[in-house]
């Protein structure tokens, strides 16, 4: 076999472009090699989306609109994979690459750093590694499992009261927790991922096929049986989702005081969840279970907000409206007030049981006909694939990431009903970031602005025309 001399490795370039490329929103930020500061997080719609009117909105575009009525989305990222590269072409081009581009770069200059969803297929990982240098051109990228980035972060202050800074760099070289379980729910599913030194260990990674999609598609129906049919409102039932729902840490008992005809306002049983002096998450208290959500009006204003429920200004608002009353249903134009002749009509949806009911679908599938464990006992399915050794270091590092991770009440519950079911002996600790969206982000820019650690990962365009693809996969699952 002849012998070829060993061809000289590009230098990496000295900025990246760090990507969680998530199924609703794309997490973007262009990281210098010396940066002293981290850059700001720039989060885009990752998606093509047609108003009304036959206009199209592109990624970015979409902050511009002011009518999101009916709105259609088509979304590159299905079930979690990236699948239809032709919208996401059009997009990454109006945010990265256009001369008004959001996140503006050169890609022959630029390094990426492009999350995936665990367990992609490898054929989805071959057109992506294809488009990424061929298409595109960037000058190196590195394509990893998106909850491992969390690894990079200083996650210790979140466990531990009054911490100190401590350090996570030693001699330049990043050092990520010794062993860790990353809980990731966002748009499309939930998984659970643990890592040992930042790596994933594959066999154990378990996936929840319940994610923001589902959720809000659940409250669709749900408000489209009850009130007014919202099946064309997905962007609509989305922000009324992320305003309302709530994880209820006593579903029997909420469950029984929004019954019809049950309509006196009462505090929400799941809060407080811990006692004040435990870990400072204490919820708001006397809070209405049942409560009135004003939808927008696209003219005067384009998003909806929550308000409290008040059965006796709702009645006389009816009769003011020649309305007959319904036990929970919207009213249509009325006011607030009364319904004067010169204040601005209004429509809006009394929400009851719905607003915990929905959320409830994380902790039991079931509800709905699906074959699949709650969310606890997937975490204990993928703790089970591990040697016992490692369990105490696992949950003693239990980090919640997501848009799924700010649904109030979420982590609390989570912990009561782990704690139930992981040995005794166990020290379970569980945590989540500032910002559980832009968390993976921040794990990427940490990881960008350390040049040793990219030079292990970063592959190049000349290395993937000399290896392939193969070659790729192989090289990014063993994360060296």
């Amino acid at each position: 076999m002849p012998r070829y001399a060993k061809p000289i490795v590009q230098p990496i370039a000295d900025q990246t472009l760090v990507l969680d490329n998530g199924a609703y929103t794309m997490k973007a930020g262009l990281v210098p090699l010396s940066a002293e500061t981290p850059p700001d997080c720039n989060i885009i719609p990752n998606c093509l989306a047609r108003s009304r009117n036959k206009r199209i909105w592109i990624g970015a575009q979409l902050e511009q609109c002011r009518d999101f009525g009916e709105m259609a989305f088509r979304r590159p990222v299905e079930r979690g994979y990236l699948v239809n590269w032709e919208a996401e072409k059009e997009i990454w081009e109006r945010s990265f690459f256009d001369k008004d581009a959001k996140v503006k770069c050169d890609p022959h200059e630029t390094n990426l750093i492009l999350t995936e969803a665990p367990n992609a297929p490898q054929a989805l990982q071959n057109n992506c590694d294809q488009m990424i240098f061929e298409e595109f051109e960037f000058a190196s990228y590195y394509r990893c499992i998106g909850p491992t980035l969390n690894a990079y972060n200083d996650i210790q202050p979140l466990f531990e009261k009054n911490s100190g800074p401590r350090p996570t760099f030693e001699e330049g070289v990043i050092i990520p927790p010794d062993a860790m379980i990353v809980i990731d729910s966002g748009y499309s599913h939930t998984t659970i991922t643990p890592l040992i030194q930042g790596r994933p260990i594959q066999n154990a990674i378990r996936r929840l096929d319940i994610g923001g999609k589902l959720l809000t598609n659940r409250l669709k129906e749900l408000v489209s049986m009850r009130h007014y049919n919202m099946m064309d409102e997905s962007y609509l039932m989305n922000e009324c989702k992320e305003t309302v729902c709530f994880v209820s840490g006593d579903f029997k008992n909420d469950l029984e005081r929004t019954w019809k005809g049950n309509t006196r306002p009462m505090g929400i049983s799941n809060i407080p969840l811990h006692d004040e002096n435990s870990d400072g998450r204490v919820g708001k208290k006397d809070e209405a279970i049942i409560v009135e959500y004003v939808l927008p009006d696209y003219t005067t204003r384009i998003h909806g907000y929550m308000r409290p429920y008040n059965p006796s200004v709702n009645n006389k608002a009816r009769k003011l409206a020649g309305g007959g009353g319904g036990g929970g249903g919207g009213v249509k134009g009325v006011t607030a007030g009364g319904g004067g002749p010169d204040k601005q009509q209004e429509e809006y949806m009394t929400l009851g049981n719905e607003r915990f009911t929905v959320p409830e679908l994380l902790f039991n599938p079931g509800d709905i006909g699906m074959n699949q464990a709650g969310l606890p006992e997937t975490v204990m399915q993928s703790l089970k694939a591990l040697p016992g050794g490692l369990w105490p270091a696992m949950l003693a590092n239990v980090l919640l990431v997501g848009g799924n991770a700010n649904i109030p009440g979420f982590i609390e519950r989570l912990e009561i009903e782990l704690r139930s079911i992981v040995p005794a002996e166990c020290l379970l600790r569980i945590a989540n970031p500032v910002d559980p969206i832009k968390s993976t982000y921040q794990g990427g820019v940490h990881l960008a602005t350390q040049k040793h650690v990219l030079e292990k990962v970063l592959v190049t365009k000349q290395m993937y025309q000399e290896h392939g693809s193969l070659w790729l996969n192989k090289r990014f699952m063993s994360g060296t």
